[in-house]
């Protein structure tokens, strides 16, 4: 005989727990402590087996009956009702668990140690900072259930400030984490791909470098009469004959450098490419290193912060010392003195392009014409390194 909800409701507890069946294997257990709990009785591969439904009055006799049901749909189908809840239980913990703030915190960490191809510190802060302005809005998600709309909705928070570039590398690491999440079996598809020309275009800009000849001499000149302070004035001296990343001349310790044999060794973890690179030192550079020596040396970083020591100078440091010799920002920059390198020493048609590339440190991806690269031009590099600074001081000189 069927249940009904009156019966159930008046059940009382007694001395041992008793069932109380409905149908198709469905019973409210009354416990001893006045419990009810909704079981349900099924078979499965010829073994009997329980499954756990709720309890009473949270669940109803008629969604008691309703949870039955699918149940026996499951069994019909050859699914174990019991092991199918177990399995979506897990589920739901591991999609707690897997946000989008976690997720990103695990990628990062990945790339962060990701041998050769791992950050470098910089671009992890970069990249951390990028993601964590859309956590403000997603972190808290579990992955599974972020849309489109939902990236979309939080990347625009950036676009709407003006910030082009940033939105767009920001989506772009955001989908980075969906499809790291996809790859490690936590996500069924990467949601921004959907996504792609939903956001404003930015303008492309190039780094702002003087490469006319006459222009580097003024310069040159404008550095050398530069009266800002001693740290930033000799860091654009140096910069000029070593042209390396900014990032990389700023982390400079005194540790990589090697005077004796006019030698500055910086470690593969500070590089772009995640390759060691070997920057050989005219008299000049060297002449101008010791200098520096002698006002942050012997340890720790040539251009240490003037706040610290235990940090870098800022990242902004050359680009405020030349902004205050009164170049704009698109005439010139930290960087440029790279681009006003590779262009010089290119039209002066003296040196190997592949001598000139290896200088600049860009990565080869033959990894076998790399090697042969880095011993094949070491010596016309050094050599090249020699003439670029005594070219550079017949410019500041006015081509005499």
């Amino acid at each position: 005989m069927a249940l009904t909800d009156v019966a159930v409701r008046n059940a009382k507890a007694g001395e041992k727990d008793y069932k109380l069946a409905d149908s198709g294997g469905l019973y409210v257990l009354v416990t001893t402590a006045g419990g009810k709990l909704w079981r349900l009785k099924y078979r499965i591969d010829g073994k009997e087996r329980k499954l756990a439904i709720g309890r009473y009055p949270d669940i109803s006799l008629a969604v008691a009956r309703k949870r039955r049901d699918v149940a026996r749909e499951q069994i019909a189908l050859g699914i174990d009702p019991g092991r199918e809840k177990q399995r979506k239980k897990i589920q739901a913990k591991q999609s707690a668990d897997n946000t989008f703030a976690a997720l990103s915190a695990e990628y990062c960490a990945k790339r962060k140690r990701d041998g050769e191809k791992g950050w470098a510190p910089s671009t992890a802060i970069r990249c951390e900072f990028l993601l964590s302005r859309v956590c403000t809005s997603i972190g808290h998600l579990p992955i599974s259930e972020i849309e489109p709309a939902d990236v979309l909705a939080a990347v625009r928070k950036i676009e709407v400030k003006g910030r082009l570039e940033s939105a767009r590398r920001t989506l772009q690491l955001a989908g980075a984490v969906f499809r790291y999440a996809v790859a490690t079996a936590r996500l069924a598809s990467d949601p921004t791909r959907d996504l792609r020309g939903a956001l404003t275009a930015p303008t492309v800009t190039h780094y702002g470098a003087i490469t006319d000849p006459k222009r580097v001499g003024e310069l040159l000149r404008a550095i050398d009469d530069y009266e800002g302070g001693g740290i930033t004035k000799l860091a654009l001296q140096i910069a000029p004959h070593v042209f390396v990343r900014p990032g990389e001349l700023r982390h400079a310790e005194w540790s990589e450098l090697d005077f004796d044999n006019a030698l500055w060794t910086i470690p593969a973890g500070k590089m772009k490419m995640r390759k060691p690179h070997h920057v050989p030192l005219s008299r000049q550079s060297v002449e101008l290193f010791r200098e520096m020596h002698a006002a942050t040396g012997p340890a720790g970083y040539v251009f240490p912060s003037v706040r610290t020591r235990a940090r870098p100078m800022s990242e902004n440091t050359i680009n405020a010392g030349l902004r205050r010799l009164g170049y704009a920002s698109d005439e010139m920059t930290a960087h440029g003195f790279r681009a006003m390198a590779s262009t010089l020493l290119n039209e002066s048609g003296k040196w190997n392009p592949d001598a000139i590339e290896r200088a600049l440190a860009h990565g080869d991806t033959d990894k076998v014409r790399a090697a042969y690269h880095r011993g094949a031009h070491w010596n016309e590099r050094v050599e090249m390194a020699q003439w670029w600074s005594d070219y550079l001081d017949r410019l500041r000189e006015g081509g005499k």
